[in-house]
C-alpha cells in the first residue's frame, strides 16, 4: 500500500511517500521544503501571507508528485504554526480548496505519539528512550520503549523559529541571549529518567551533516560535540553561518536556537550522547494510516 504523508511544520514542509510492507517503511520518494509557516506567529497570533504563499506553493509541488506515484492514502498533518494561528482554518480551508488535501491540525499529544512510532517502530532493543523532536513551534519529549505505546510525552512552546525570535537580536547572538535562551530550555525540559535518546527533525540532521556524517540516521554525538557545534555556529554571522557545509543555508536564521535546544536537553536530561534518526513523525504517520 503506497501512503503520502506531508507534514506542514513551523518551519518546514516535508513530503513521504511510501511503501508499507510487513509493518516497514518503504520510502519511494521525501522531499523537504524550508517554508517558515511559523514566521512571525509567536507575536502576531496570525499565518504571514507570504509564508501561506510559501506553504502552498510547495504542497503544488508535492500533489504532482503524489500522483505521479500513485499513493493510494494521502495523510497531512499540520503542527504548531497552525495550531497556535488564528487563521489557520482559514488556510486549511484554502489547502483543501486548492490541492484537494484535508490538513488535520493534530494535537502535541498526537504529534508526540506518532514520532515515537516512527521513530522507534524499526528498533528492536526494549531500553527505556527519549525521543525528543525539535520542530520550528514546539518541541516534543515522548518516553517509552520501542514497540510499546509511550509512558510519557509532553509537547513544549520550545522550537528553533520561537525561541529564535524570543531571544537571538544579535548578529551573531550575544553570549547573554545564549544564556538567557539556555536557562530557558532547561526549566522546561521535563524531569524525566531515560537510558538512551533519540532525536529527530531537522536541527539534529543538520547538526550531524556539519559534524561530517555520512549516513545521517544512527549517527552518534556526545554533549561535548554539541557543545562545540552550539559555540561555532552562534560565532558567526548569519551570512557566513548559510555557508557552513552540511547545513541548509534556509536554516541559518534557526539552527543556533534549535542546536541550543538539543544540548540543554541532553544537558537536562543526563544524556552523555543523542542518536540521530531520519525516521519521524512522517513514518509514524504513514504506519498508523496504513494500518
Amino acid at each position: 500500500m503506497a501512503v503520502a504523508v506531508i507534514d506542514i511544520g513551523t518551519n518546514t514542509t516535508r513530503l513521504l511517500v511510501a511503501e508499507i510492507e510487513d509493518g516497514q517503511v518503504v520510502e519511494l520518494e521525501r522531499r523537504t521544503a524550508i517554508t517558515r509557516l511559523g514566521q512571525g506567529v509567536d507575536s502576531s497570533g496570525r499565518l504571514a501571507q507570504e509564508a501561506m504563499d510559501r506553504v502552498a506553493e510547495a504542497i503544488a509541488v508535492y500533489r504532482e508528485v503524489i500522483d505521479r506515484l500513485g499513493a493510494e492514502r494521502v495523510v497531512a498533518l499540520a503542527t504548531s504554526a497552525m495550531r497556535d494561528a488564528e487563521n489557520g482554518a482559514e488556510f486549511r480551508d484554502f489547502l483543501k480548496g486548492r490541492f484537494g488535501i484535508e490538513a488535520r491540525t493534530i494535537t502535541g499529544d498526537e504529534e508526540a505519539r506518532l514520532t515515537f512510532l516512527g521513530a522507534t517502530g524499526a528498533r528492536n532493543d526494549d531500553h527505556e528512550s527519549v525521543v525528543i523532536d525539535i520542530g520550528g513551534g514546539s518541541t516534543e519529549y515522548v518516553v517509552g520503549r520501542p514497540s510499546h505505546d509511550p509512558e510519557f510525552h509532553v509537547s513544549t512552546q520550545m522550537g528553533s523559529v520561537r525561541h529564535t525570535e524570543r531571544f537571538l537580536h544579535s548578529d551573531p547572538p550575544k553570549n547573554q541571549e545564549l544564556e538567557q535562551l539556555a536557562v530557558a530550555v532547561g526549566e522546561t525540559v521535563p524531569d524525566v529518567s531515560v537510558e538512551q535518546g533519540i532525536a529527530v527533525a531537522g536541527t539534529a540532521t543538520s547538526l550531524a551533516a556539519i559534524d561530517g556524517a555520512e549516513e545521517l540516521h544512527g549517527y552518534r554525538m556526545n554533549l561535548a560535540t554539541c557543545e562545540r557545534l552550539v559555540a561555532m555556529l552562534a560565532g558567526m554571522p548569519l551570512d557566513e553561518r548559510r555557508r557552513v557545509k552540511g547545513l541548509h543555508p534556509d536554516r541559518a536564521p534557526t539552527i543556533v536556537a534549535g542546536a541550543v535546544i538539543l544540548t540543554e536537553s541532553m544537558r537536562a536530561l543526563g544524556l552523555a550522547e543523542i542518536e540521530v534518526s531520519v525516521a519521524d513523525i512522517l513514518h509514524g504517520a504513514a504506519l498508523s494510516a496504513a494500518a
